[in-house]
């Protein structure tokens, strides 16, 4: 009866997996064959075995979900009740357990996972791995203190089973959750343990480097948290380093790297994942510092190598990286005055976050943070404001609400709400700052200076900045410190100190040029000028000003370019879905279009040529698309017309501030933040609206770099894979160009996979 049974048992599982395996698969003839099991009531441990490769078949294959639920359900229920069926038992609990999670029923998991936890404990395999599963769990849930008690446990008891590589990976994937938690003193002495047991292993050499990796990614990200850029720099090049190695062609596959153990077959993440990894962590760190250009340079790179291991396999950490590299593009884009690709890739990273819901949950307050972002480079203070309050409303994390508040600071800065700026100010006091960021409290330091350059306190604001100086310059915080510089020089030159003043718009200059930083630039030229002409320098002085008119022209067209994209409708986005982009925004454009004209009745009277009132040049609303095109054509030839006098005002010293309603085009008041008046000239120097509208965007976008960093370190939250992954692409698909090989020696270091032989 026996060998009768085992005839018929084997060839339904033969005939099954033949038609699995077939090209193409037939798995309606698979799920056929295994369903056929049951009509000859199998014993128990042939019915278990077979509703566990049910379910798992019906999860691969098909939308069957119930159904692969209930077999997965049964498969735990009758294994429980064998004795020596780990396999079976111990796989339905870890699957069962995943898809209970994946249905937003954590509840129901956690329980089997204690129940297989406890029954597994002679397993070494099994037990590690639904430790790491239940700890991700609860991890997820934020319940980072049950997490981390979790992978303790498995520290230790990897430890007792001489499981060496696996409890490194326990105590690594503690601190990682003890970074997320924020608990800095206790990452700290446990990052030396663990750096202390990678350092002296004595075991499989390909393993210490894949410990090594975790460790120094884990190490980066602590120091990029702290806002320790210059800091950084040895742990980042060790691991360009240690990645470079794994990438080369002689390196062993994942699979065979973990199958020298029972005890240790686990890894990380797969090598072309960690790949991408250190190019997003470069890139953050490349935003800290100021290097715009490398930034978006390797952020293009590590989108692409993205997109091909997409098409080997999508993992759901694809497209975590793939969003956090949006984010710092959209910053590098946004910094270097390119508003238009910053919209679109907004744009981007609201669609994959649609596509996966759960991206949308935890990375919507980093969106409204974005948006928020454009909406100040736009000069859309209410959109702004709005957006700042809606991520501040949807975050739970520390660092977040001081960057939105630091945000929201500057637009009630930009208004003058002075009750609004006053309410916020205990929140964003760097001596009181609820945050351990180096580099957001110098940016706070930043804003009070900006508020007492405002309130024209000038001696006050000079040394606010001089402290954003000493910390930026400590860590070498590029873009901070051109900012500081170039609003001291502003300073300076209100103080009637052109010689001071000429010492720190130079170096701003040069600075904001290497990043490059075309706000800084712009506000560096209108000071260069009128010192130049203070000085009596008319080349210079006619150098600067085409210079700023350049930068102006720039700025202006890509204003006006994102202002009719249906995409910037996102800045109203505040709740529910995301809006469908239709038409375009007329307020703002009719705003843009009426300060052009503005500008351009203002060089033709400089230039000597006579126009007419705003509004008899613009009949009605139907003639201002034909006019912004005239006056974005010739802008260049009347500014350059308007050079020509001594005694002519920059494009920012001559502004507007205006809105537009309905059919109706008025002026509104124009307020002066702050006056100088030049030794020798009476002319007062009138800002206004458009250069506060710079000092805004400067102030936050140095801000904005600094709070990104710390989502770095959520990126190894996934559950740890079981030989499962094997190479996803060949050698060709893995190409990487140096990481900055005509940069200075300190930024040269690596991803040159074309040194290798055999490349």
């Amino acid at each position: 009866m026996a060998s009768s049974q085992d005839a018929w048992y084997l060839s339904l599982l033969g005939l099954a997996e033949n038609f699995r395996t077939s090209s193409p698969p037939n798995i309606k003839l698979c799920i056929q064959c295994l369903q056929a099991v049951f009509n000859f009531k199998p014993p128990p441990r042939v019915e278990a075995r077979t509703h566990l490769q049910l379910g798992n078949i019906l999860l691969t294959h098909t939308k069957n979900i119930d159904l692969a639920r209930s077999h997965l359900e049964q498969a735990w229920l009758l294994s429980q009740m064998i004795n020596g069926f780990d396999d079976v038992k111990f796989e339905a609990a870890s699957v069962l357990a995943e898809l209970y999670e994946q249905q937003s029923q954590s509840n129901l998991a956690k329980p089997i996972l204690r129940k297989a936890i406890e029954l597994s404990q002679h397993s070494v395999y099994w037990h590690c791995r639904l430790i790491f599963q239940l700890a991700q769990i609860h991890a997820s849930e934020k319940d980072y203190e049950l997490a981390s008690s979790l992978l303790g446990v498995g520290v230790d008891y990897a430890h007792i089973s001489a499981a060496s590589y696996t409890r490194v990976l326990f105590l690594l994937s503690k601190g990682m959750l003890l970074l997320i938690d924020k608990k800095f003193q206790e990452v700290h002495s446990l990052l030396n343990q663990a750096g202390h047991l990678v350092d002296s292993w004595q075991g499989n050499q390909h393993q210490k480097e894949y410990l090594k990796v975790f460790f120094l990614v884990l190490q980066v990200c602590h120091y990029l948290m702290a806002g320790q850029v210059k800091s950084v720099k040895p742990c980042l090049k060790q691991l360009q380093q240690s990645i470079q190695t794994i990438m080369q062609p002689t390196w062993p596959s994942d699979e065979t790297l973990t199958s020298t153990s029972v005890g240790d077959m686990f890894i990380w993440m797969p090598k072309e994942h960690l790949y991408v990894l250190v190019y997003l962590v470069t890139v953050m760190h490349s935003m800290q510092a100021g290097y715009m250009d490398k930034a978006q340079k390797y952020t293009d790179k590590a989108l692409i190598q993205i997109e091909k291991l997409k098409i080997l396999d999508n993992k759901p950490i694809l497209s975590v990286f793939q969003l956090m590299l949006l984010e710092h593009i959209i910053m590098c884009r946004l910094v270097m005055g390119n508003k238009t690709m910053a919209l679109q890739e907004i744009s981007q990273a609201c669609g994959l976050c649609q596509q996966q819901p759960k991206l949308l949950l935890t990375h919507r307050p980093q969106l409204h943070t974005l948006l928020g972002l454009y909406a100040m480079s736009m000069n859309c203070m209410e959109s702004a404001e709005a957006q700042f309050s809606a991520a501040l409303r949807t975050s739970q994390e520390r660092e977040l609400w001081t960057f939105a508040n630091l945000n929201l600071a500057i637009v009630y800065l930009r208004a003058k709400r002075e009750q609004e700026f006053t309410a916020l100010f205990e929140r964003i006091n760097p001596e009181t700052l609820p945050s351990h960021s180096h580099s957001l409290r110098a940016a706070a330091y930043y804003v009070q200076g900006l508020q007492s350059f405002f309130q024209a306190r000038y001696n006050e604001a000079k040394r606010y900045l001089r402290e954003t100086l000493k910390m930026a310059n400590a860590e070498d915080l590029n873009r901070l410190t051109s900012c500081s510089l170039v609003l001291l020089g502003h300073i300076f030159l209100s103080l009637c100190n052109s010689r001071e003043s000429m010492n720190m718009v130079t170096p701003a200059m040069q600075l904001a040029s290497k990043i490059p930083d075309v706000h800084v630039q712009l506000w560096a030229s209108a000071i260069l000028k009128d010192l130049y002409r203070l000085c009596g320098d008319p080349v210079r002085e006619n150098d600067a000003y085409q210079m700023h008119c350049n930068f102006s022209q720039m700025l202006l067209k890509d204003h006006f370019q994102s202002s009719q994209m249906p995409e910037h409708n996102l800045i109203h986005w505040t709740d529910g879905n995301f809006p469908v982009p239709v038409g375009n925004p007329p307020s703002t454009l009719n705003a843009l279009i009426y300060f052009l004209l503005c500008l351009r009745l203002t060089i033709e009277a400089e230039s000597g040529n006579k126009t007419s009132d705003i509004h008899e040049v613009i009949k009605d609303e139907k003639d201002l698309g034909t006019k912004i095109k005239e006056v974005v054509v010739n802008n260049t030839s009347n500014s350059t017309t308007a050079g020509e006098g001594s005694d002519k005002s920059s494009l920012l010293n001559n502004h507007v501030n205006v809105s537009v309603h309905k059919d109706q085009v008025k002026p509104l008041d124009n307020v002066t933040v702050g006056e100088t008046r030049v030794p020798g000239n009476s002319e007062t120097m009138n800002f206004g609206a458009l250069i506060r509208g710079f000092y805004v965007f400067l102030g936050l976008s140095v801000i904005v770099i600094m709070y990104f960093t710390v989502r770095a370190i959520r990126l190894g939250r996934k559950k740890t894979k079981v030989k499962k992954y094997g190479i996803l692409a060949n050698r060709e698909d893995l190409e990487m160009a140096p990481l900055g090989a005509e940069d200075d020696e300190e930024d040269t270091t690596v991803f040159d996979l074309s040194s290798h032989p055999g490349h």
